[in-house]
């Protein structure tokens, strides 16, 4: 297997919404010429760095501010972190649909704009079908550095006496760029504190984080059914997306029938991945500007509102078993905390996929909307909470901090993208650290109900 390399990159939108999150958007990309001033809509192709933009200018910035404690009485006792792979390589799927875009342009596109000349004269596709979504280098960088940023933000559970002792458990994926992430978070922590005498296991387990393989009514309703996502395909086909199409045909002085929706995606991926891999602003950059990046993000974001998010009920029930091993291990640990046993999990890494974050995200009911995200009204969604570019960047993350605030009193806070965020339906002055007697209260249907084996059996249609 070839030695593969990673990144890791976020990006923070200044954005209030409904949940409580902030996205704070003070990057110019105006005076940064090395980002492209599209960057804030790759969606799932972004940097984590977009997310969080007080990064760019030091990768390993912290600031404890964020989590304000109820009382100084409040301690964590436990993080559970449920962690996307970090920055990969195109998928072989998407690898093709670059090559096809680019000798298209090649062959065909003339003009003597300097970014097309670039491409012609300079720019090699070197992007090949068997990278196939491997961690790049700026992957592993990625989880490396969140390592360090969350031994920084919750220094006595990501400790070395911790990791030494056996208390920080890792999870993981089987894909390639998953494990790898997981080898690459974990090196962090060693190299951070100078471990060499030692390794530290991790357990393989795609029952939890590729929980939608194995959700026979998910794959057979939604992922193998070429009906559930027409409301993409309608959009992909509509007004706006086929601007967007015959303004790049113009700018390559091609025909209109030589580029169609995938063509589109291409080009906005060769800009998105160019810039996630090796920082660099593309020439392909050039054949969008922002209203059109917009059209491409919301095209993505339409895919994952029916795919994995809130379009099919399936999409998030799928997820009920790592909602329940959340939940369960929450509950462990807060007796054992009670009880003034020694926790013996203070820390649980789990790392998957966007697929399996989004799921999740929306079991537990962030990020919704106001009625569905469809073909028809892009016009009425420019302010919608439900935005994959925001959520979703590589090595996006959630967190989940159990506190123990004194006289019995535990509490239960909620990072994403190490940014607090409000748990849907609750609504007190200490909803970004609630009780978890009233989290568990709000979930309360879920956690009686959401049988995975229950929801994610087909059901026979009536003779």
């Amino acid at each position: 297997m070839p030695i593969v390399l990673w990144i890791n990159i976020v990006v923070f939108i200044t954005i209030s919404t409904s949940f409580g999150i902030c996205f704070r958007d003070y990057v110019n990309y105006e005076d940064n010429l090395d980002i492209p001033a599209i960057a804030k809509y790759f969606t799932t192709k972004g940097r984590y760095e977009e997310v969080n933009p007080h990064l760019i200018k030091d990768i390993l910035a912290v600031n404890t501010s964020i989590l304000p404690l109820p009382s100084a009485q409040c301690q964590p006792f436990h993080l559970t972190a449920i962690i996307r792979h970090g920055t990969r390589y195109p998928t072989s799927k998407n690898a093709k649909k670059m090559q096809k875009l680019y000798e298209l342009v090649m062959s065909s596109a003339s003009g003597k704009e300097s970014w097309l000349r670039e491409i012609k004269s300079k720019w090699r596709m070197w992007y090949t079908e068997d990278m196939d979504g491997r961690l790049v280098q700026k992957g592993v960088e990625d989880h490396k550095h969140l390592a360090i940023r969350l031994s920084k933000l919750f220094p006595s559970l990501i400790s070395e006496e911790k990791l030494r002792g056996g208390f920080i458990k890792f999870m993981t994926s089987s894909k390639h760029r998953c494990v790898n992430s997981t080898l690459s978070f974990k090196a962090g922590l060693t190299e951070l504190w100078a471990i060499t005498d030692k390794e530290f296991d991790h357990e393989v387990n795609d029952a939890l984080m590729r929980f939608f393989d194995h959700c026979t009514r998910f794959v057979q309703e939604v992922d193998q059914n070429p009906t559930a996502l027409s409301e993409v395909d309608k959009f992909r086909q509509g007004p706006e997306m086929r601007r967007v199409t015959e303004k790049i045909a113009d700018s390559l002085r091609v025909p209109y029938n030589t580029i169609d929706d995938d063509m589109a995606e291409a080009a906005f991926y060769l800009c998105a991945y160019e810039f996630a891999i090796k920082t660099v602003n593309s020439p392909w950059c050039q054949l969008f500007d922002e209203v059109d990046a917009q059209v491409m993000e919301y095209a993505n974001d339409l895919k994952q509102f029916w795919k994995r998010g809130y379009g099919y009920d399936i999409n998030s029930k799928s997820s009920c078993i790592l909602f329940h091993d959340v939940f369960s291990r929450l509950n462990r640990t807060a007796v054992e905390n009670k009880s003034g046993q020694q926790v013996t999990e203070a820390v649980t890494v789990q790392v998957g996929h966007a697929e399996t974050l989004l799921p999740l995200l929306t079991l537990l009911g962030f990020f919704k909307n106001n009625g569905s995200i469809t073909s028809t009204n892009y016009a009425t969604q420019t302010q919608r909470s439900f935005r994959t570019s925001h959520m979703l960047p590589y090595a996006a993350n959630l967190l989940l901090v159990l506190y123990d605030c004194g006289a019995g009193e535990l509490r239960l806070q909620a990072l994403l993208n190490e940014n607090p965020v409000t748990f849907p339906g609750l609504s007190d002055q200490q909803a970004s650290m609630p009780l978890y007697e009233d989290v568990k209260e709000n979930y309360r249907e879920l956690l009686q109900g959401c049988d995975f084996e229950t929801e994610c059996q087909l059901f026979k249609s009536p003779a």
